[in-house]
């Protein structure tokens, strides 16, 4: 890998990282398909056109069904998947924490039941590497624990601790999975997560703690899960200085596109978020002066498209009546429309920062799209 910031408008990077499976521009929004597919009939050829350079996969959802073995003798989940650009996939971890109704932590890892089939599973750091391994990802992520906030203090500390410590053993496994011979990416990278609730020394501590590991990239985890925003940008502000400023830092689960413009003007290169495909199945989509819900009355007789002078597939070629229509008729093809225009706006709004980033205008930029976005339309 190869991680070289290209540019710097204030805190806000414009970066490339070269990977075995093609170079990434950021900052960047991966795309979400939870279990190698995003939800709303979007193909990868439907990826391709609409921008997307990262596509973002489950670890979890794709151990428990179909299963991480299988993609493995079906090439790797890119082979699986007819994606030929670059693909994450996240540890499980959120999943294990958030899903399981029973579960049993312990140093080794977590015993908990699979929420398809009830089965019990364990999975650990060595765990989640395999499986990550096996579906032959270009970015592995660590497994780690996500504390719930608020969290006591003292139990915040102790799961970064233990977290740091599993950090350890994924690294260790990591080099070990890479130098097999039947390992389907021998160059899968890892990135490392910060955590520490909402805990500023805890979150500052640990980044150091972790930067000194001399991994490929850094995330922040634990946020967006019912912090407010000043919150979460409080805790960007004081982690990011403390990771490596020569490799990627990645925010996980995030966010609005008002969240994406801050947290881009903190030094973040990586984002995902399901919003863009979630709201879309629900018939709210973006614009650049905010948020639409087709379901309105309003657009029952719109012949204009969702966003005038968009190039995403939906808006070439429906108008919002349409469009409306297929909703309220629950045609599938409704959905897919918003989820596609969705995605476009996310990936565009992303090449528009790049651009403003190079030109050395990104507070214009943020300033001017913020205004756009809140002075607009809402659901």
């Amino acid at each position: 890998m190869e991680y070289k910031v290209l540019k710097t408008d204030g805190k806000a990077k414009r970066a490339e990282m070269k990977t075995v499976h093609g170079t990434i521009q950021t900052p960047v929004f991966m795309n979400v398909g939870t279990v190698a597919a995003i939800k709303g009939a979007v193909s990868t050829d439907d990826l391709r056109e609409i921008g997307c350079q990262v596509e973002l996969s489950n670890t979890y959802h794709l151990h428990v069904r179909t299963g991480d073995k299988l993609i493995k003798e079906m090439g790797g989940i890119r082979e699986f998947m007819n994606w030929d650009r670059p693909v994450l996939t996240d540890s499980g971890g959120f999943q294990v924490f958030s899903l399981a109704k029973l579960r049993k932590i312990k140093e080794e890892g977590v015993s908990f039941n699979s929420h398809i089939d009830g089965h019990k599973i364990f999975m650990g750091p060595e765990e989640s590497m395999q499986i990550q391994s096996n579906l032959g990802s270009t970015i592995a992520m660590a497994f780690d624990e996500c504390i719930e906030n608020p969290s006591p203090r003292d139990y915040v500390q102790k799961s970064v601790d233990r977290t740091t410590r599993w950090l350890v053993r994924c690294k260790n496994e990591m080099a070990r999975l890479n130098s097999l011979p039947d390992t389907v990416n021998k160059e899968q990278l890892l990135f490392g997560i910060n955590q520490g609730g909402t805990y500023d020394d805890i979150r500052i501590n640990h980044a150091k703690a972790i930067a000194g590991l001399n991994l490929d990239g850094y995330a922040i985890g634990g946020l967006a899960v019912g912090e407010t925003h000043e919150e979460m940008y409080r805790i960007i502000d004081s982690v990011v200085p403390n990771l490596p400023a020569d490799k990627p830092v990645y925010l996980m689960g995030v966010g609005t596109p008002a969240n994406i413009l801050e947290a881009v003007d903190r030094g973040v290169d990586f984002f995902d978020c399901v919003y863009p495909s979630r709201n879309g199945r629900h018939g709210h989509v973006y614009t650049r002066f905010g948020k639409l819900n087709l379901f309105n009355a309003q657009y029952e007789k719109d012949a204009r498209p969702i966003e005038e002078g968009c190039g995403c597939p939906a808006c070439r070629s429906y108008s919002r009546a349409y469009i409306r229509h297929l909703l309220k008729a629950k045609e599938m093809l409704g959905m897919r429309l918003c989820v596609l225009h969705n995605l476009y706006f996310y990936n565009h709004l992303m090449e528009q920062i790049r651009e403003a980033i190079d030109e050395g205008r990104y507070s214009e930029f943020k300033k001017e799209t913020l205004e756009s976005l809140q002075g607009g339309q809402t659901s």
